[in-house]
């Protein structure tokens, strides 16, 4: 994806909350992530490998060709893949929306939480489409910011989420594009469509997911669109500041969060 609309940026810290992110939420993003024995698969927009390292292992069996526009995400997604002897990947800088291979070539294309960043995705996914096999899987899947809601509730919170929304959207993407899954799927003319919400619930018995997902994962993520946001005149300091301290707040022993991804499937026929 173009480096200038990827809201959260590409310092070391955003590579760090996309590996937190994708070790949390494995069981409940992937269990079901699963090709057959000697598929070719693409993986569309596999940023710094923190998907593709899940996915690949996952499906030992299968070949992975996962692309991404910037190069640099891609010598950060190597390293990684490398680094733990993962051997069935190999990766090519690639517009999503101009794709560099045939009618037809792939048993199956993934693409993980990079719609939302897309001025187009029907058209991405359209093109995505046409690289597909007849009888291939499509699996998309995004969050939507607005299945957000956490106790002790917090008007500053709210708003404080709204600022990556709002950013998002000034970029061209779509924050809640979670929920439009379905029609974007049907859109493009595929069959045998399945949308499922995967629902991250978290409280203090779950004290992984404290850490990993309301911390590491959710916070982080709105903490690192403040100075933007700031800057754009979408929020005053001292209401980010507080909405922040109140998604903190949500991970104490009484806090409770939740926030629904959502995975869907089609097939080209």
């Amino acid at each position: 994806m173009d480096s200038k609309k990827y809201v959260h940026g590409y310092s070391g810290r955003e590579t760090l909350r996309l590996k937190d992110q994708a070790d949390t939420l494995d069981n409940i993003i992937h269990n079901d992530t699963i090709f057959s024995n000697g598929s070719l698969v693409l993986e569309a927009g596999c940023g710094v490998g923190a998907q593709t390292k899940i996915i690949a292992s996952k499906n030992p069996a299968s070949n992975f060709i996962s692309i991404d526009l910037s190069q640099d995400s891609i010598c950060e997604a190597k390293e990684i893949i490398n680094s733990l002897d993962i051997t069935n990947v190999k990766f090519r800088q690639a517009d999503i929306y101009n794709l560099p291979f045939t009618d037809g070539t792939f048993d199956s294309v993934i693409i993980c939480f990079v719609l939302e960043h897309l001025h187009n995705p029907k058209e991405a996914l359209e093109e995505l489409k046409r690289v597909l096999k007849k009888e291939g899987t499509m699996i998309a899947i995004e969050g939507d910011h607005g299945s957000t809601f956490f106790y002790p509730d917090s008007k500053y919170a709210h708003s404080a989420i709204d600022c990556q929304i709002q950013l998002q959207k000034q970029s061209g993407g779509n924050s809640n594009i979670g929920r439009e899954l379905y029609p974007l799927l049907k859109s493009i003319g595929l069959s045998d469509i399945s949308v499922s919400p995967r629902m991250v619930y978290v409280d203090a018995s779950r004290p992984q997911l404290v850490e990993g997902f309301i911390k590491n994962t959710f916070t982080a993520m709105i903490e690192g669109v403040g100075e933007k946001a700031i800057q754009n005149g979408i929020i005053s300091s001292s209401t980010f500041e507080q909405g922040i301290k109140d998604l903190y707040r949500t991970a104490e022993p009484d806090g409770v969060f939740r926030y629904t991804f959502f995975k869907g499937f089609g097939t080209k026929k």
